[in-house]
């Protein structure tokens, strides 16, 4: 990124932050706009912050109905991941250009859940998610009804999430997207760590006790995208997944396995190895080429219908 892009997207972040404090319920840009607010969660037992990000027709025409993206954020971020590290900039522009179509991009604040139900019980984000939150959003944003008109996509915990949920609930999404996706083969591996690694002794934690504490290997299996990779009806399902050859955790090799897993099952996917390691400049890099991916879908199926 230039001196000169990383200074526009520190102003806009810094803007962003100034009106969100000011009018909380909408962020306002030149043609985009950002509306945050809360659900209350009988699932979680707390009100789950969101945003959603509008395209200007949205408001132009009032009865006009849009697909929508779930864009799932990774650890250690939350639902404005995308005004706060300038994507929403990204979108703006790759809009102006005629490189995505109309659509909406509604992002939860997923905490550290992984985006699934906790072994435990007490928090069911999954539940959360399928029961009171897609209905919700998809009633109150005029979202174009049926499997066709919404995807899900996210990076790294928020990649696990998108490929758990959509292998989860094929029915529901048309396509999913992740980038350097939190895919894991044995999990008793990658908590041992290799010889030398200065995390090592922190990997449990990126698990933040959903898995169990410590994490059960038997319950990261269960919910595993690799997992239900290899029984899932996927029929139909468009899959675009990409990591950075330099992953610190080693997700590459996760990635590697799910593209295997796939590939002998016969399922056409789309999966990058990428140069880059697990940071923000992968991220920022790779993330337009998921939303021309969806954006390309919507617009075949608005063709289609």
């Amino acid at each position: 990124m230039s001196r000169n892009a990383r200074a526009l997207a520190s102003f806009v972040g810094l803007t962003s932050l100034f009106c969100f404090l000011c009018f909380p319920n909408a962020l306002r840009a030149a043609t985009e706009r950002v509306e945050c607010n809360s659900l209350p969660s009988k699932f979680v037992h707390r009100a789950v912050p969101y945003c959603v990000m509008l395209p200007p027709a949205f408001d132009a025409d009032k009865t006009r109905h849009f697909p929508i993206l779930y864009l799932l954020h990774g650890l250690g971020d939350n639902e404005q991941f995308f005004i706060h590290s300038g994507e929403w900039n990204l979108v703006e522009d790759m809009r102006e250009k005629g490189e995505l179509k109309d659509f909406l991009i509604a992002t939860p604040d997923g905490g550290t859940s992984f985006y699934i139900n906790a072994k435990d019980g007490k928090e069911r984000y999954e539940g959360f998610l399928m029961q009171e939150f897609l209905p919700f959003i998809e009633k109150r944003y005029r979202v174009l009804p049926g499997r066709a008109n919404r995807a899900i996509s996210g990076i790294s915990m928020g990649g696990y999430g998108a490929l758990h949920l959509a292998f989860r609930h094929p029915q529901l999404f048309s396509a999913v997207s992740a980038h350097s996706a939190a895919l894991i083969e044995k999990l008793p591996v990658f908590l041992g760590g290799a010889a030398g690694q200065s995390n090592q002794p922190n990997r449990a934690r990126i698990f933040g006790g959903v898995f169990g504490s410590p994490p059960d290997p038997v319950y990261w299996n269960q919910e595993s995208p690799i997992t239900l990779a290899r029984t899932a009806n996927l029929a139909g399902l468009k899959i675009y997944f990409d990591c950075g050859d330099q992953d610190d955790y080693g997700f590459d090799a996760g990635a590697a396995v799910l593209d295997k897993v796939l590939t002998t099952r016969h399922i056409a996917h789309e999966f990058h190895l990428y140069p880059g390691r697990h940071d923000a400049s992968y991220f920022a890099a790779h993330l337009p080429a998921s939303l021309e991916f969806h954006s390309r879908l919507f617009a075949r199926a608005g063709h289609e219908s």
